[in-house]
């Protein structure tokens, strides 16, 4: 319908469903969103959450929001980026773990032999 975005508030939001209801800035009847809409967001949104979004037309004739955004939410990076998004502590755990992995597998290896 149009490529402008458009603000709302998230004002209902079924996480097992995956989908809710954006009330708009301007008013107006509540806007239907899909977790497709938000393909690229960091993270999962909640109710509260001001979205910025464009409207389309479903195949029923209802209108939907697609293309959005969560207000101050990064872009989400590929998946080879995700490990920058890691904090020292878990990257800490982590390098733990690989490690007793590691000499697991040559106490095993002493042993067998």
């Amino acid at each position: 319908m149009t490529k402008r975005m458009v603000k709302g508030v998230l004002k209902t939001w079924k996480e097992d469903r995956g989908f809710g209801f954006i009330r708009p800035d301007d008013g107006g009847k509540d806007i239907f969103i899909h977790i497709s809409a938000l393909k690229e967001v960091g993270r999962r949104p909640i109710m509260g959450d001001v979205i910025y979004y464009q409207i389309a037309k479903d195949n029923r004739g209802k209108y939907k929001a697609i293309n959005a955004q969560i207000e101050g939410v990064n872009i989400a990076q590929d998946k080879a980026g995700d490990l920058q998004k890691i904090s020292s502590r878990k990257k800490g755990t982590i390098a733990m773990a690989v490690g007793l992995l590691i000499i697991i597998a040559i106490a095993v290896y002493i042993y067998k032999r």
